[in-house]
């Protein structure tokens, strides 16, 4: 039986997920395959290479760093993003709160991050290198429209995965996963609203036609992928992990406290069903 493991973006609301791995890994819970798009991969890899705790310190550390989050950087020339590139994935993995890349390329199973082809304005997954050590595909992955450049993967011009396939977990299936534990980062209850800044997308992006229709149908397609993996948790197909509330919690949230609170919250959550996790993925 083949496990998998999908985990949604959401900016720095993915501390949700990363209090959840980081009970996963108290609890000896592997997989086989790991799907991550936005920072549900870029937090992901430390999950997979064995280090717990690492995201949390990044962010009490960082989140109120300039050189973390500033609108400063979307005019500093080479960096044209909110955050900072070679600050976010340079600095800290390399030096600051160093990546175990020998513990990640010892990992046994598959890992994949999702981006949007602009062209398209479909999913495109891809696995995620082993020893990248500027993370490239991780950048590409967490390029949420309007706040950072676009990208280029060999040819491939593309934005943050979240605006194709938000929740990936088709694909997990698709790759012959028989049991599939997804997080999400948002609470039940939560519908996404069609994009406020729908008219300067089609401006920005106006070469790009199909990219923006898929920005267009954004809304309507994550409610859509939320009630089908909610119909799979009730037939037992999936197991589904969600915060309670993340009303008031920023994707560029700075409130430490806050942040503490939703790792926290995601830890909390997964050891207390720790044993209906471990009982699923045995099935």
């Amino acid at each position: 039986m083949k496990t998998g493991i999908v985990l949604e973006g959401g900016a720095l609301r993915t501390i949700f997920s990363s209090g959840v791995t980081d009970a996963l890994l108290r609890g000896g819970v592997d997989f086989d395959y790991l799907i991550g798009v936005s920072a549900g991969i870029a937090y992901g890899v430390s999950y997979l290479s064995g280090q717990f705790g690492r995201n949390l310190e990044i962010l009490t550390k960082y989140a109120n760093d300039k050189r973390y989050m500033s609108k400063r950087n979307l005019l500093r020339p080479g960096n044209h993003c909110y955050f900072g590139l070679k600050f976010t994935y340079d600095d800290i993995p390399n030096r600051l709160v160093p990546f175990d890349y020998e513990a990640f390329a010892r990992w046994p199973g598959t890992a994949e991050a999702v981006v949007t082809d602009l062209a398209t304005g479909k999913a495109v997954y891809r696995e995620v290198p082993r020893r990248d050590g500027q993370f490239l595909l991780l950048q590409a992955t967490c390029a949420m429209p309007l706040l950072f450049p676009i990208y280029d993967l060999d040819g491939l011009k593309c934005l943050d995965g979240g605006a194709a396939d938000a929740i990936p977990f088709r694909r997990a299936f698709e790759q012959g996963c028989d049991r599939v534990v997804v997080v999400l980062t948002r609470e039940r209850s939560y519908r996404r609203q069609p994009e406020k800044l729908q008219p300067l997308i089609d401006l920005r992006y106006r070469k790009y036609p199909h990219f923006c229709e898929t920005m267009r149908r954004r809304a309507d397609t994550y409610n859509a992928d939320r009630e089908e993996l909610f119909r799979l948790e009730r037939e037992g197909k999936a197991l589904l992990l969600a915060p309670e509330d993340t009303r008031g919690f920023s994707r560029i949230e700075r409130d430490v406290d806050k942040i503490r609170a939703l790792w926290q919250s995601g830890y909390d959550q997964a050891t207390a069903r720790m044993e209906e996790i471990r009982a699923f993925l045995s099935e």
